[in-house]
């Protein structure tokens, strides 16, 4: 049991569910603060909370393994190209702000009706189980490696936390912490990294004791690389994480460089974790704990290299990277639920805005119970990432994001391309057998079909004389 390091995350977590039980106490008026912080939140506010959302477990953990592995330094693109996606997504954020819509399905509903926002809210809700599932695993590697204690047990211990911190506070109490849980993973790995390096012998060292192609930025090649930037906007523009931040903005143009300002935030702290995975993989043989395929590649290392307090930054790092992933995540969760699949379907009549909070935070820890059940089951987290990521986004994708930009779109049109672009990624998915049939990655290939569909279908019915669907935006 590594005592300094444990001590580090334990207060960290304590100090996390205080806030969230502060916030919960003093600034939840009504359900619209627990959703959406009530659309008052500031530029920074907003971008630490878009980056800490895509800086999870996979981001960390993950992308440690995955340099480790096959991928070697090019493993950095993984979350560079997510920096790289936000340029074009702040088109599209003053747009997402200004529908003043709690959640994709809402905007999708509006437009295309309710059938198409029940299979979006579906498709979501069935991603977001797999996604918080990753998370309470990564946070339940960090706890066994610290701890000793089975890795199931962790996990359990982890998803406890999960489940107490975010049904405290809200978006709100979201919002803040990922301020704090961003800065603790930027600094944590950037102090860690120095010190691996040196305790591995140096980066010539490290260098010597790796093939060159292991040192190589595009190892995994640019149809890889510029597949991955078009994964990452198909994701983010219709991730309910994402919209949801946008949608705390106070104002469209604050949602807009809030985006901006994420991707730098992301793209100064993607070399880190690749830098440890590539560590690890050079002194592994000094590793004797070091799992299969590398999985806890990040820690281990880390662990072997690093004084104790700075383990116990790194794990506060890693435990932020997934805490701020999972509670948003369930929160999506809970309140698609509530407000598409129940009030949009004309059921909760007369709730009060009390119990509107209370049932919401109940589907908060019926929801972290199932994926802690999940994240037993041990899938790897990049895996379960990618295959979430695709379930949720190749269907909305096009219905929800031309949907925003296109005035003159027919119902059938996004009805369509939900389900055009939800079998596609299936049927690419499949045939792939998890890597990109050529080059192509699954998520992308369903949202191109999906474009594809609704511009068709589209042009086909204009041309019959349908009218077009009604706006996306609330007329003042």
């Amino acid at each position: 049991m590594q005592t300094l390091p444990l001590i580090i995350v334990v207060v960290y977590m304590a100090a996390m569910m205080f806030v969230g039980w502060l916030v919960g106490k003093k600034q939840i008026n009504d359900s619209k603060d627990y959703m959406i912080a009530g659309r008052r939140m500031g530029l920074f506010m907003v971008a630490f909370s878009l980056s800490a959302n895509n800086v999870g477990g996979g981001s960390t953990t993950g992308l440690a393994a995955k340099a480790f592995g096959d991928w070697g330094m090019s493993a950095c693109w993984y979350v560079l190209a997510a920096a790289v996606a936000m340029i074009p997504l702040a088109y599209f954020a003053p747009k997402i702000r200004k529908t003043m819509a709690v959640t994709i399905p809402e905007v999708v509903g509006r437009r295309f009706g309710k059938l198409s926002c029940n299979f979006t809210a579906v498709l979501n809700v069935v991603s977001l189980f797999c996604l918080t599932s990753s998370q309470i695993f990564a946070s339940g590697v960090v706890v066994s490696t610290l701890t000793g204690i089975p890795q199931n047990v962790a996990l359990l211990i982890a998803g406890i936390v999960v489940i107490l911190y975010t049904t405290f506070g809200g978006m709100i109490a979201d919002q803040i912490s990922d301020l704090v849980q961003f800065i603790i993973i930027l600094v944590g790995l950037a102090i860690a990294t120095p010190f691996v390096i040196h305790g591995a012998g140096g980066w010539d060292a490290i260098s010597e004791a790796l093939p060159p192609v292991q040192l190589s930025f595009t190892k995994i090649g640019w149809i890889t690389i510029i597949g991955y930037i078009f994964n990452y906007f198909c994701t983010f523009l219709s991730g309910p994480e994402m919209v949801s931040r946008f949608a705390t903005a106070k104002d469209e143009k604050t949602a807009q460089r809030a985006s901006l300002l994420s991707g730098v935030l992301m793209a100064a702290m993607s070399l880190f974790p690749t830098i440890l995975g590539i560590a690890a993989l050079a002194v592994k043989d000094s590793l004797p704990d070091l799992a299969a395929g590398g999985a806890n590649a990040m820690m281990e290392v880390t662990a072997a290299y690093s004084p104790q307090f700075i383990v116990g930054l790194v794990s506060a790092a890693i435990i932020c990277a997934t805490m701020s992933s999972a509670d948003s995540n369930l929160l999506c969760m809970s309140t698609m639920v509530m407000n598409d699949l129940v009030f949009g379907n004309g059921y909760g009549k007369g709730m009060s805005e009390k119990r509107i909070i209370f049932v919401t935070r109940m589907l908060n820890v019926v929801f972290a119970i199932v994926a802690m059940s999940i994240s037993m089951i041990g899938i790897d987290i990049v895996t379960m990432n990618t295959f979430a990521f695709g379930i949720r986004c190749a269907g909305p994708f096009a219905a929800y994001g031309l949907g925003l930009v296109v005035k003159k779109a027919t119902k059938r049109a996004g009805i369509v391309s939900i389900i055009t672009g939800t079998i596609g990624f299936v049927v690419w998915q499949i045939l792939s057998e998890g890597g990109f049939l050529y080059g192509i990655l699954p998520v992308v290939f369903g949202c191109a079909i999906g474009v594809i569909t609704f511009f068709a279908v589209n042009a086909v019915e204009l041309k019959m004389g349908v009218k077009p669907a009604p706006s996306a935006f609330i007329e003042k």
